[in-house]
């Protein structure tokens, strides 16, 4: 007997259910389809793209590559090499619930899915009241009654002696400052184990330490497993704490598909947003003239990543100071982010704007040159990332217009905070319920 495995985000061989439950019936060819169009309108960015190549690269097996359509793939793959049943482990965006259900009803053959991305699956958890959580501490408090989360080992499968032809993939080859792959996955883990999960409480808000996991891109492509980290990093609540965060974006995107482009609190959608313009431009290039929040951006368009406080912080300028709608951040994010997670990605947008889940409340927002002095006190975020005020004493980077002289090659604030927020609380009245 031959079984398909579909890799789609699970590029591991450890703690792979899919993959472990096909090795144990028979022999396996393992599969990858690139069908980008079926993901609708969030098909992945750029940097998702860059990633992904070097994923499959650098993949320890050789995987029988295709594109197209996934049910005439899988339908050509099936005729092609006998098999008898096709096992993957499941995604939970819509478009992509819907596909793979098609998959499951049309195949022809016996199909089997598992869950390998997430340590609580969004149907499994419930207020007492039957209903999907919208409020993150609740959740939380019931998700963990799930655990103990165990991840299992490494599959050791039998392959055919031949395997189905593999085609070429046309994507971007651009250069990532990351180490991609499984191997690559568990070293920025075991990295983090010696050096910040101790101090994550006290340095995790800090950008210009090293004091995140950065594991987000190898979560998203499945390089390693929620419930391995569980099982290295049980003990620290505070940083489990942020890997329920995930559990819980994948919660509400499973059950309020619409969030993606819409937002979940419905009087939002008559909230008077701008277009932004040139503003936007200045803001997707660092050109705001706050220094955190260039920072930020350049990381961004620099790394493909960004740190999360920083996140939160540019989010909130966005949103909060030009007036500019969440939807046009998460688009920027979606295409620059080498950790571009659909649920994750609306889950911070929509918190940080105020018409989510559990959101913080519109009125909260962040001064950016409070946050500056906060979280990155000496400037070494700022300096690594904004060349131009590399230069300047730690007083006057956070808010360098202040020295009353413009600094060569950095522009003014594009908008005085105290007159935006100010805007931006007179708009929210024009929605608040």
């Amino acid at each position: 007997m031959k079984k398909l495995v579909w890799f789609r985000r699970d590029f591991r061989l450890t703690d792979n259910p899919a993959l472990t439950a096909a090795a144990g019936a028979g022999e396996i060819i393992p599969v990858f389809i690139w069908s980008p169009k079926e993901e609708g309108s969030w098909q992945p960015g750029s940097r998702s793209c860059a990633w992904l190549r070097q994923t499959l690269e650098v993949f320890e097996w050789p995987l029988v590559i295709r594109q197209g359509a996934a049910l005439p793939v899988l339908k050509e793959l099936v005729k092609e090499s006998g098999a008898d049943g096709l096992y993957f482990n499941r995604c939970y965006e819509p478009a992509l619930l819907k596909r793979d259900q098609k998959i499951i009803d049309s195949l022809g053959i016996e199909v089997k899915t598992f869950n390998a991305s997430l340590l609580v699956e969004p149907w499994e958890v419930e207020t007492k009241q039957g209903k999907p959580y919208q409020v993150f501490t609740p959740f939380w408090k019931s998700a963990l009654k799930h655990g103990p989360f165990i991840p299992k080992g490494k599959a050791k499968p039998t392959f055919p002696k031949r395997l189905p032809r593999s085609e070429k993939l046309d994507l971007p080859d651009e250069p990532l400052c990351w180490e991609i792959g499984e191997k690559g996955a568990h070293k920025q883990l075991r990295h983090f184990l010696k050096s910040g999960l101790a101090n994550y409480d006290t340095l995790r808000d800090r950008p210009d330490m090293d004091g995140v996991s950065c594991l987000s891109p190898y979560l998203h492509f499945g390089e390693i497993g929620p419930r391995q980290i569980w099982a290295e990093a049980k003990k620290n609540l505070s940083f489990i704490r942020q890997l329920f965060w995930r559990e819980f974006a994948h919660h509400l995107i499973y059950h309020f598909p619409m969030i993606p482009d819409h937002p979940l609190r419905a009087n939002f959608a008559e909230f008077p947003w701008l277009e932004g313009g040139k503003e936007l431009k200045a803001w997707k290039e660092g050109r705001t003239g706050y220094p955190i929040v260039d920072a930020g951006m350049r990381q961004l368009l620099k790394e493909g990543w960004m740190h999360n406080r920083v996140r939160l912080i540019v989010a909130s300028f966005l949103t909060k100071d030009l007036l500019i709608p969440w939807q046009e951040g998460a688009k920027w994010f979606w295409e620059k982010l080498v950790d571009a997670d659909l649920a994750n990605n609306t889950l911070g947008w929509q918190w940080t704007a105020g018409c989510g889940a559990d959101a913080a409340p519109f009125f909260r927002i962040f001064n950016p040159v409070t946050q500056s002095k906060k979280f990155d006190p000496d400037g070494a975020y700022i300096r690594k990332f904004v060349p131009e005020l590399a230069h300047l004493p730690t007083k006057w980077i956070h808010a360098p217009w202040e020295i009353g002289e413009k600094i060569s090659g950095y522009p003014q604030p594009i908008i005085e905070h105290n007159f935006a927020r100010m805007r931006a609380l007179k708009a929210f009245e024009k929605v608040k319920v």
